[in-house]
């Protein structure tokens, strides 16, 4: 069943080069009339242009499909309120929100300064707070949205020289665990993309040859699973250079201490029996987690609940 996004309204951050490009490019190509937002600074944030996503626009036009830019600066909540109301001025509905706009600024913690990591962790997380923000009274009056969280490898298991990229886009991810709790029953279904692909930030870090087969396009295949009327709800899903999977957090079903033995040093004494993966399980609320402990010791203890 071919997926289409005729008659629907999509905002892709950051969209004037790289994954926001080519995520742009095949919205519009499957139907969707698509807001292509772009500051147009470098990947350290500096600098400003509509150049860029004025020039994705027309390739959408031109394909014969319906696209307009817009500059907003995704941590500017007015300027992001003019992005919203020009897209429901021209469309009458959001159907799409694509978190993608992103920079970086890596160097090792002890050399970083408080101002980089403070920057990076307000464009990713703050820019993707500000944008959802804006587009979640409009998707629950409406009944229907999808959001895309951008993460990455280097927040889910960390990458050496990128504590702020890291720490922001792992911040994405409990973002999205609690948005999709309450935007379920609004349909609202939030996921995370966690890509790999030969953009400006990624230029220098990898060989030509492994840059040559990690196309942004092979990423945007995975994206469009994830904003369709069909997606899933809360999932992690990686991809890069033709390759999909998906990225889970498991907790172990641990160990029960009875009150006497609660001492630092059992639980270190018991950390092999505590890591041990049998029996472990996703957990898609904080709540279950508390109520598997209370169930372990109200057991043990004969507490009836």
């Amino acid at each position: 069943m071919s997926i289409s996004f005729e008659g629907q309204v999509a905002i892709v951050t950051g969209a004037g080069g790289g994954l926001g490009r080519t995520h742009a490019l095949e919205l519009a190509r499957r139907g969707a009339k698509v807001v292509v937002n772009d500051l147009g600074g470098d990947v350290h944030g500096q600098g400003g242009s509509s150049a860029a996503a004025e020039a994705v626009v027309k390739e959408i036009t031109d394909a014969g499909g319906e696209a307009i830019a817009h500059g907003a600066n995704v941590c500017d909540a007015e300027q992001v309120a003019d992005m919203v109301s020009k897209t429901m001025d021209k469309w009458g509905r959001i159907d799409v929100l694509i978190n993608n706009a992103g920079v970086l600024r890596d160097k090792t913690f002890a050399k970083m300064t408080l101002e980089d990591f403070e920057f990076v962790m307000k464009v990713h997380v703050m820019g993707s707070v500000t944008c959802t923000k804006a587009v979640w009274e409009i998707m629950r009056e409406q009944a229907y949205g999808r959001i895309v969280m951008t993460t990455s490898s280097s927040g889910l298991y960390g990458n050496f020289g990128q504590s702020n990229y890291g720490a922001a886009k792992m911040a994405l991810v409990g973002f999205m665990n609690t948005l999709c709790l309450e935007g379920g029953k609004y349909d609202i279904r939030v996921n995370c993309l966690a890509p790999m692909a030969a953009t400006r930030m990624t230029e220098g870090l990898l060989p030509q040859a492994a840059l040559d087969l990690s196309t942004p396009e092979s990423v945007t295949a995975g994206l469009i699973t994830l904003c369709d009327r069909d997606a899933p709800n809360r999932t992690i899903l990686a991809a890069g250079a033709g390759g999909y999977a998906k990225a889970v957090v498991y907790e172990t079903d641990g160990i029960y201490l009875k009150p006497e033995d609660q001492t630092p040093e059992n639980v270190r004494a018991q950390f092999d029996d505590l890591s041990n993966p049998e029996g472990q399980q996703e957990l898609v609320q904080g709540g279950q987690q508390s109520m598997k402990f209370i169930g372990k010791a109200a057991k043990t203890l004969g507490v009836k609940m």
